[in-house]
């Protein structure tokens, strides 16, 4: 392993055998040390590694920019997202969240506080990544005896929710507007506040989190032409009237607002999940 770069006496960016990026750390590593050097691998306390070049070059301009304890707490925290998100997260999610506690740390600090509009929305709709963005939350503060603002548990969330669906922080929340649109468009419709504990508002919301997933990544399911599918759709339409008028709305919401396309299959499918919701069927 070799010296690519020394950031400061206690981190350096160093190469293996093969020419691939990494970030090591131990006490006085760095010291007089050039680049091109061999690494006392005996003296590494700890490693960082990402298989992208791209978000190797981001961490490596991130630990040039935050303290290195930063780093290490947010790694402390993502072993603990990980330990209860069963799904794959995106390696960049050390990067993105390092970045944002560093900062949130930073402005406390200053007696700067942002608060999340969208709060009350994400609490809802990614209840689960919520309660670890509290749990995080707790363990920041719990570290440096610091308050940070209660909305940050709200921004912790967007960024598990970002490395678990692969999109940019500026998509997710797009995203979370684009549901907490389609909420409102429902309510309108029905002229009626739904349970946002019932199970069913729940399987309504992963349908259309997975909806608005499906639409920025250009993934929505296409119309089927089997006859047999043709005439499962026109059965819906017939017998879920209501409903389908409903899904209808928020096609043209979305459509309107964001414009994307929303096929009449995933019409059907909102149709099934509004007649699951509404209460008075």
């Amino acid at each position: 392993m070799r010296i690519k770069k020394v950031i400061n006496n206690n981190i350096l960016c160093a190469i293996d055998e093969v020419g691939n990026e990494m970030i090591v750390t131990g006490r006085g590593l760095g010291f007089k040390r050039k680049t091109g050097e061999f690494i006392d691998e005996s003296q590494i306390q700890k490693i960082y590694r990402m298989e992208e070049k791209t978000d190797q070059k981001k961490l490596r301009e991130l630990v040039e920019q935050i303290p290195i304890e930063h780093l290490e707490l947010t790694q402390r925290l993502v072993t603990l997202i990980k330990s209860e998100i069963t799904q794959p997260l995106n390696e960049s999610l050390i990067i993105t969240l390092a970045d944002h506690i560093s900062f949130a740390i930073q402005r406390m600090e200053k007696g700067i506080a942002f608060s999340n509009p969208l709060a009350s929305s994400i609490m809802c709709y990614y209840p689960k990544e919520c309660q670890l963005g509290q749990k995080c939350l707790n363990a920041i503060e719990a570290e440096y005896q610091i308050k940070l603002h209660p909305d940050e548990a709200s921004f912790i969330a967007l960024h598990i929710v970002n490395a678990e669906l692969n999109t940019s922080m500026s998509q997710m929340h797009d995203m979370t507007k684009l549901l907490d649109g389609c909420v409102r468009v429902t309510e309108f419709y029905y002229q009626m506040k739904f349970d946002r504990n019932s199970l069913d508002f729940s399987r309504f919301i992963i349908h259309l989190r997975y909806l608005a997933q499906r639409l920025y990544q250009g993934k929505t399911l296409e119309d089927k032409m089997d006859e047999s599918d043709v005439m499962f759709r026109e059965l819906i339409k017939r017998n879920c009237r209501e409903h389908y008028q409903c899904a209808v709305r928020i096609a043209s919401y979305i459509e309107t607002n964001y414009d994307m396309c929303v096929s009449d299959e995933e019409k059907i499918y909102i149709t099934i999940h509004l007649k699951r919701l509404n209460t008075k069927d």
